[in-house]
C-alpha cells in the first residue's frame, strides 16, 4: 500500500501506471469503518487499482465545532485500509488542495440541494462538490464509490460529474449497518454504547415505513414524529419523503425504488442521518 501526502507525488505515481488500468476511487474524511471498507471491497472487485482519500474537508462544514470534533484516527485508518488491501491512500493537508482563504465554488444543482441537508447545512453541498471536483482532477478515476447512506450527496455527485464533463462513473453502494440497524458512520465513534442503542430509533422508523408502504406518506410521517416525541433523548431535525429524481418532498408515492425516506437527528451533539429507498 502506498501513501501520498501531496497531489504532486500522487500525480507522479499515477502517471507511471498503465493507462489501461481502471482506477476505483473512494473519497472519505477518515475514521474508517465497515461502511468505507465495503466501498473499498466493491472498488477492488471492479477496478485494477483502488485509491482512498482521507481528508476532512473544511468547506463542507457550516459548524466550526462540528469540524473540530470530527473524529481523527489517521494511524488506525492506515491499518484498516492496509488490511483491506487498498492500493493507494491520499491523505493531504488542507494547503495541498486549497489556496489560502479559498472558499467553496458555487454550483447549480437545481432542486437537488434545496431540501434536507442543503436546507439545514448552509453551503454544505457546494463544499462537497468543490473538494470532489479537485480530487477527480488529480486522480481521474474510472469509477468512484459513495455510500447510499448519504443519498442526497450521491445524487449531488452524479449531477456534478455532468456539470464538469467528467467521465467518472458514480457507483452507489448500499448502507452497511450495525447489529441494531444503526447506519455505519464515522460519527458513531462519538457515541457511547447506550447512545448507539438509543439511536436505533432512526432505523426502526425507516423500517416501519418500508413495512407499511401501503399507508399514506402523511400517516407514516406522523408516526415518525410521534416516535421521536416519545423518545426525549434524541432530537428529530427532519423526516422527509422525497423523490430520487429531484430530492424534493413528495406527498404521494412515486414508482418503486424512486422514493426515499430520509431522517436526520441529534443525540446529544452528535448528528446522524439515514435513509431507506422505497
Amino acid at each position: 500500500m502506498k501513501i501520498f501526502k501531496t497531489k504532486e507525488s500522487l500525480s507522479a505515481y499515477l502517471n507511471l501506471l498503465d493507462k489501461k488500468n481502471s482506477i476505483g476511487f473512494v473519497p472519505t474524511m477518515g475514521a474508517i469503518h465497515n461502511g468505507h471498507l465495503k466501498l473499498i471491497e466493491t472498488s477492488k472487485k471492479q477496478c485494477r487499482k483502488t485509491i482512498c482519500s482521507i481528508f476532512i474537508n473544511p468547506t463542507q462544514f457550516d459548524n466550526t465545532e462540528d469540524y473540530k470534533n470530527y473524529p481523527k484516527k489517521l494511524d488506525e485508518d492506515y491499518i484498516k485500509l492496509q488490511q483491506a488491501k487498498c492500493d493507494v491512500i491520499y491523505s493531504p493537508e488542507a494547503p495541498d488542495l486549497y489556496k489560502k482563504n479559498e472558499t467553496a465554488k458555487k454550483f447549480n444543482f437545481k432542486t437537488l440541494d434545496l431540501s434536507m441537508e442543503g436546507k439545514f447545512r448552509h453551503n454544505h453541498f457546494n463544499g462537497v462538490a468543490t473538494v470532489i471536483e479537485k480530487l477527480f482532477q488529480i486522480i481521474n478515476p474510472t469509477k468512484a464509490y459513495f455510500g447510499e447512506k448519504d443519498i442526497q450527496q450521491l445524487q449531488i455527485v452524479k449531477s456534478l460529474v455532468n456539470q464538469i464533463n467528467s467521465k467518472t462513473v458514480i457507483i452507489g453502494v448500499p448502507t452497511v449497518r450495525e447489529k441494531n440497524g444503526l447506519a455505519m458512520s464515522s460519527r458513531n465513534k462519538l457515541l457511547s454504547f447506550e447512545e448507539k442503542e438509543k439511536a436505533s430509533i432512526i432505523y426502526n422508523c425507516l423500517n416501519y415505513c418500508r413495512n407499511n408502504k401501503n399507508q399514506s406518506i402523511s400517516k407514516l410521517k406522523k408516526h415518525i414524529i410521534e416516535q421521536f416525541n416519545k423518545a426525549q433523548y434524541i432530537h428529530l431535525e427532519y423526516a422527509e419523503f422525497v423523490s430520487l429524481n429531484n430530492m424534493q418532498p413528495i406527498n404521494k408515492w412515486e414508482k418503486e425504488k424512486n422514493n426515499a425516506i430520509c431522517i436526520a437527528a441529534y443525540i446529544n451533539k452528535v448528528r446522524l442521518i439515514d435513509n431507506i429507498i422505497l
